[in-house]
């Protein structure tokens, strides 16, 4: 005897398979042609037959690319020439390491020295390159030019090398290609993309496989109760088969549709414009994340400096009164070039002003020439390079530096009325309000260093002959070497506490022989053979001696929109943010401090640079003696400490309310991610911009990427993009916490509803004998878990408990959902019973009340089976959509108009006598009425934490 039709089992399970694998493959269409469009970027190549277009993936090893200013590098390259008159270019590199400052660039000499770059390919050389490594910071090889007599041979380093992914800042620059594809050096630093599986997924597997566990019970049971008698062992494959239904199949298809809903609810939210789901399948992870690690630049920061205050011991002006500076240097100016006759004693006034005003002149001018800033004219289209450089046209002017607190600073003090105008290897020349030129002689040029944080400038002023010694630097560096003064050290601190730049401009004049003796000594230093960088240091301290303070700089990296209330939001919401970034220390603290990431009344502990075991081992221990402090430590100690005690150092770093890791590699960013989850079990969220976030995207449990201004790696490789940070608030709070309530609700209602039917066949079973016979048949199998309960039970995706602004205004709620309550095993079980007590009611209660035939028994526990379900729909809902009561009214019209072709199970004479109807009701209200005075009793005495937001 066969247990019903065939199509009852393999419909659902097809239908199941035929979802996943279709939203599987659109995903996978969707990624290839976001693929397709990136590397379809065009950029020009030099052949024998001029310069012709071509596809970046048709890109290969020997080519000689054309790149063009603000143009992407496409391959890894050896820079051979550029169209800049000084023979260099800037690179941002933001990109590859996360540094915010522009790297120099060196063209290979002999091919620089080529009249044009056609002559490029006249000449017969090689390139020896060291074997594909993915070391961003160094590069090791050989150009080689044979066909000059005799060959001429340079060494090739990091100088020489263009990598993929970074941006041509100057010029145009010709490169040949070296690496190409796995072999660039971006690609070696990304770690393989995983499949990632949420953990929601996980915890219903598990359910999944307890209920499977459950039916192999049962079915044991119902043969033991025979006594194992006759061919047993077939009596337990048809139970297995008959109890089936226990196993949700249409569990995953619900949950994968769920998640198309939530998908294209985010992507339709105009709260959180251009967000897009790469990656369907883990919305719920958004609702429970605990750790989430960012990136800086691009991400928190726009990657723009600005000049915020300019500080003189006695008077600091802001952005409000840059006026006054102006002021300040105007009336310097105007009066040099028409000096009253002497009057018969100033009064008081015009003297405190005058002082004021040449105090304010001096830190001006110290600004606008202490730097290594080269301003560069371009044709705008109305002046061409050479015109607008002879006539240092404004409109053409553009700065070029490798740091852009730099070009801050330069920019600042051209708004106040002093413009640097031209520079080269050996003179500055800057613009008076007045429109005077100052010539200024560069004699010596001392360049910024980690090691030294600070830098120097010797100038003599061609109009009057001065040799002035000017310098800028860290705080901490500059206060030894300044006159003393009492202000320094708490000005300093109150505007990095503020979350600035804090830069000291100090100045020292120089006489001639003074100047000349240090020379002599200076390049004696420099001829030295032994240890030359020591005694080269020695020499230039000596100058650095007694300086006279002009003033503080402080400088801000501009923060993206809404990024402290954003952070704010994360913290109160029991999420843990950590900061990796490849920038330097003192722009990662600055930024944390700025953007509240540490807030005010929070220590910072600054780990000291470690470098072997005792060390790192003498530093976690003064660690571990403070509380509540805001930790701060380099990529390099961070490697010391997880290679000898990673244990240790995950513990006491899990406990920060903040992290701060500067100068981290991309591979150590994904490293820190793995480290969290394997120590923690939580689920972390990582959010960055740039190509060297991409690691950590993708070890993520959630990857978000933002758009920025620099390309979209970040935000391709990511499962959900958005378009700005603060965005990001929202998709946590709301659709991150929505989608996992709705999926715990709607996994849960199910399993109810396939636990039901099982219990009403068990029930069947036991008082007909333990008998293997099917109670519902065919149609009715197939029809109950889809056409009659799929709708209202799928509608719960649009349920919601508190209204989007509530959820963003008490983030606290979100910090209830990290525990995992909303699918626990308590849930679980508490369901199992209400199914186990349903299906037992309406089982019981149709054999109670049938009179004489067995068809009356599916007619009366079918019904009542279907409008239980339907109000137990009801009474999950916490706030009613106009389609829930579509989907619930629909359902019951579809089972009602069904009936009339369900001849061959029910009974359609006797559905419509008044006996069928009072036992229908009966049994329904016995089955759920419990249930609704449970649920009142409840919201009365024990509310959830929601609910008193709601009243």
């Amino acid at each position: 005897m066969r247990l019903g039709a065939l199509y009852t089992y393999w419909v659902p399970l097809g239908f199941v398979l035929a979802v996943t694998i279709i939203r599987e493959a659109v995903e996978e269409i969707r990624c290839y042609l976001r693929d397709k469009e990136v590397n379809s970027q065009v950029y020009s190549r030099l052949t024998a037959r001029g310069t012709v277009k071509v596809k970046s993936s048709s890109i290969q090893v020997g080519d000689l690319i054309i790149v063009e200013k603000n143009q992407r590098v496409p391959a890894d390259m050896i820079f051979l020439r550029t169209s800049e008159k000084n023979g260099s270019c800037f690179l941002r590199t933001d990109q590859l390491d996360g540094e915010t400052d522009w790297k120099l660039r060196l063209p290979v000499a002999c091919t620089q020295r080529l009249p044009t770059a056609a002559d490029l390919l006249q000449i017969r050389s090689y390139v020896y390159a060291e074997e594909p490594n993915i070391d961003i910071h160094n590069f090791v090889g050989t150009f080689t030019r044979e066909d000059s007599d005799p060959p001429i041979s340079e060494s090739l380093s990091i100088e020489n090398a263009l990598w993929a992914g970074t941006v041509i800042a100057s010029g145009t620059v010709v490169g040949v290609v070296l690496y190409t594809g796995r072999e660039l050096r971006s690609v070696m630093n990304t770690s393989n993309p995983r499949s990632k599986i949420g953990l929601f997924d996980l915890e219903v597997n598990c359910l999944t496989k307890i209920l499977f566990g459950a039916l192999v019970v049962v079915s044991l049971v119902m043969v033991a109760l025979q006594h194992f008698a006759g061919r047993w062992y077939l009596q337990i494959v048809r139970f297995l088969l008959l109890f089936s239904n226990i196993i949700p199949i249409s569990l995953r298809v619900n949950l994968d549709m769920g998640k198309i809903v939530y998908s294209w609810v985010i992507r339709r939210d105009a709260k959180v414009p251009g967000t897009v789901v790469r990656s369907s399948t883990i919305p719920e992870q958004l609702g429970r994340i605990s750790y989430l690690l960012t990136d800086k630049t691009g991400t928190l920061t726009q990657n723009e400096m600005v000049f915020k205050r300019l500080h003189l011991g006695t008077v600091a002006y802001g952005l409000d009164s840059m006026d006054e500076v102006q002021s300040h240097i105007f009336s310097i100016y105007t009066q040099q070039s028409q000096d009253p006759p002497a009057q018969k004693g100033p009064t008081l006034t015009t003297k405190v002003r005058r002082t004021m005003s040449s105090r304010v002149h001096e830190a001006v001018k110290a600004i606008a020439l202490c730097h290594n800033v080269t301003p560069v004219y371009e044709s705008n289209g109305v002046t061409d390079q050479a015109e607008a450089e002879k006539q240092y046209e404004d409109s053409c002017r553009v700065y070029q530096a490798s740091s852009p607190d730099e070009v801050a600073l330069v920019q600042w003090t051209e708004s106040v009325g002093l413009t640097l105008v031209g520079r080269d290897q050996s003179s500055m020349q800057l613009r008076t309000p007045g429109d005077q030129i100052l010539n200024f002689t560069i004699l010596q040029l001392f360049p910024f260093t980690y090691e030294s944080k600070r830098m120097g400038i010797i100038v003599r002023d061609e109009s009057t002959g001065e040799i002035t010694f000017y310098m800028k630097g860290a705080d901490v560096v500059m206060a030894g070497i300044v006159q003393y003064n009492d202000w320094l050290e708490e000005e300093c601190g109150n505007m990095a506490r503020e979350g600035l730049r804090v830069l000291v401009v100090a100045k020292k004049s120089l006489a001639e022989e003074q100047y000349q003796d240090f020379e002599a000594r200076y390049v004696q230093a420099k001829l030295s053979v032994h240890d030359r960088s020591l005694k080269v240091a020695t020499v230039i301290e000596s100058l650095e001696m007694e300086m006279e303070l002009l003033c503080l700089t402080g400088v801000e990296d501009q923060l993206q929109a809404d990024v402290r209330p954003t952070l704010e939001t994360l913290r109160n919401a029991g999420i843990k943010v950590w900061m990796l970034t490849g920038d330097k220390l003192e722009t990662a603290t600055c930024t944390a401090k700025n953007a509240h990431l540490v807030t005010r009344n929070q220590d910072i502990h600054v780990f000291r640079l470690v470098t072997n075991r005792g060390e790192a081992h003498l530093e976690l221990n003064a660690f571990r003696r403070k509380h509540d402090c805001a930790l701060v430590i380099s990529g390099d100690s961070l490697e010391v400490c997880l290679k000898y005690y990673e244990y240790e150092f995950m513990e006491l770093a899990c406990q920060c309310p903040a992290v701060v890791c500067c100068r981290c590699a991309p591979t150590q960013k994904a490293q820190i991610v793995r480290l969290l989850q394997e120590r923690t079990g939580k689920l972390t969220c990582a959010v960055g911009d740039g190509g060297n976030d991409v690691s950590m995207i993708q070890e993520s449990d959630c990857g978000v990427g933002v758009e920025g201004k620099e390309g979209k790696q970040a935000s391709l490789a990511a499962d959900f993009s958005i378009t700005q940070f603060k965005h990001l608030g929202r998709l946590l709070m709301v659709h991150g916490r929505n989608s996992y309530k709705r999926s715990a609700a709607l996994s849960q209602f199910v399993i109810h509803r396939s636990l039901c039917i099982s219990t009403m066949q068990a029930v069947f079973s036991s008082v007909f004998y333990f008998a293997s016979v099917p109670l519902y048949q065919g149609f009715l199998i197939i029809g109950y878990s889809t056409i009659y309960t799929m709708f209202p039970v799928f509608s719960l995706v649009l349920d919601k408990d508190v209204k989007s602004e509530v959820a963003m205004l008490y983030p606290e709620l979100y910090k209830d959902l990290l525990k995992g309550r909303p699918l626990s095993y308590k849930t679980f079980l508490i369901w199992v019973l209400i199914s186990i007590y349903q299906g037992s009611t309406i089982m019981y209660g149709a054999l109670l009340l049938f009179e004489s035939e067995f068809v009356h028994i599916v007619a009366i526990s079918f019904t009542s089976l279907i409008l239980t379900e339907l109000l137990m729909v009801a009474l999950t809902i916490q706030t009613w959509h106009w389609l829930m009561t579509v989907a619930e009214l629909l359902s019951l019209a579809c089972y009602i108009a069904s009936l009339v072709f369900l001849h061959e199970f029910i009974d359609v004479y006797f559905i419509a006598t008044l006996s069928f109807l009072w036992k229908v009701s009966v049994i329904t209200l016995v089955s759920c009425l419990p249930l609704y005075v449970l649920k009142y009793l409840r919201r009365r005495f024990s509310p959830p934490s929601y609910s008193k937001l709601t009243s």
